[in-house]
């Protein structure tokens, strides 16, 4: 069962939604409606937690160190994901009016509109807004990192225990019964062949715009250590296709560090940037998540320019910094901001989710194959510059 994976779990949700949907009466459309208004209500519960959990440690934990390897770490890992973010949003700009022709979602605002009603509501009043939660969250994390103090750092990382508790436990195995409901409601409202159009047509830009990135990290990193980039990309692939498999940088850590150091990156440089990097270097997800949420601003007929999407780019870095290594933890960390900055609703929200996890394991993939880049590229700014051993120690 455990091989049963999550994109496994969410063509199958997408699948039996569509079948079922096709041929549901209104009672069943209601019972889904009921679930999903439940697991929507839940979402918007927990999302502030969620920011507080991750940010706050996350800010605490990278600020601590004064180390310089450090500092170029995490400021190349940002710039990277910047970045891939706007190479995304300028492809998604100049390819979706051709792309995504004809199709639009302006009329689709709900998708139990026109059907029937949930049997009951659970008003579930999330704790703070979301604004709130960044900006406490910002305070906190900063203040830990400036009085240095253990035992609030310490409280921090056990909340953020529990919160991935709930995502790890909770949201994520719910997940694809509530992408079954979408369905379900989307196909009985006819709108599913819309959507399976969209699918097909931004996984493909976003895969071919994930290989095409590798090839300008590893172009940069093949250029600073003098080695043939293409060389560094095929050996780096066993980690591209283990984190293929585990949908979790975390869990292809061992691999990305066996395969880092055969592309002539220093052994002590390797060890402390590669487990690094698997938790802040999410230029891959940062693609995706550009991707679908222009995607589906698209479908709604908004238009977007990059001077409005710019704010929203620079906060998702920093969101990244503390998303939760689990599958799907990118997009979750990343709804607040859909809300709060792209103004997303609840349908758009559901969209935006199946969108991710569609192909979560494309976006990690990238990730951990981008961190390869990464560490070579620190190690060749740390020996130009002449970065000290007590520098890493000091981080």
């Amino acid at each position: 069962m455990k091989r049963f994976g999550l994109l496994a779990r969410i063509i199958t949700a997408i699948i039996l939604g569509i079948a079922i949907g096709s041929f549901s009466n209104d009672w069943l459309i209601q019972f889904f409606a009921t679930f999903n208004g439940l697991f929507g209500n839940f979402l918007s519960f927990i999302i502030p937690l969620i920011i507080l959990g991750f940010i706050t440690p996350g800010i605490g934990e990278v600020g601590r160190g004064a180390g310089t390897l450090l500092s170029v770490t995490a400021g190349l890992a940002y710039t990277s994901t910047i970045i891939a973010g706007i190479i995304a949003f300028f492809t998604a700009k100049s390819l979706y009016p051709t792309m995504l022709s004809g199709q639009s979602l302006q009329a689709f605002t709900d998708p139990t509109a026109g059907l029937s009603e949930a049997f009951f509501v659970i008003d579930m009043a999330p704790p703070m807004e979301v604004v709130t939660a960044l900006l406490l969250s910002f305070v906190i994390g900063i203040g830990i990192a400036a009085v240095r103090s253990n035992t609030l750092l310490n409280i921090a990382n056990d909340f953020r225990d529990i919160v991935q508790l709930v995502i790890e436990k909770v949201i994520i195995p719910l997940l694809p019964f509530h992408i079954f409901g979408i369905f379900a409601n989307m196909t009985h409202a006819g709108q599913v062949a819309t959507i399976l159009s969209v699918f097909a047509k931004v996984f493909v830009m976003i895969i071919v715009l994930h290989i095409l990135y590798l090839v300008v990290q590893y172009t940069v990193a093949g250029s600073l250590s003098k080695q043939n980039p293409f060389i560094m990309l095929k050996k780096m692939t066993p980690a591209y296709f283990t984190a293929l498999g585990t949908q979790s940088s975390a869990a292809t850590i061992p691999v990305t560090l066996e395969r880092t150091k055969t592309i002539k990156a220093r052994k002590n440089i390797a060890d402390f940037t590669v487990p690094l990097l698997a938790n802040i270097h999410l230029s891959g997800s940062t693609i995706t998540l550009m991707s679908c949420s222009l995607a589906v601003l698209f479908l709604q007929g908004e238009a977007v320019s990059f001077i409005s999407i710019l704010p929203f780019l620079l906060m998702l870095g920093v969101t990244m910094v503390a998303a939760p290594g689990v599958p799907g933890g990118a997009v979750m960390a990343a709804i607040g901001l859909l809300e709060v900055m792209l103004h997303f609703n609840p349908t758009m929200v559901s969209l935006m989710i199946a969108l991710y996890l569609a192909q979560d394991s494309f976006g990690t993939a990238c990730n951990v194959t981008g961190d390869g880049a990464i560490t070579v590229i620190t190690d060749s700014i740390s020996t130009k510059f002449n970065i000290t051993e007590a520098d890493k120690s000091e981080a």
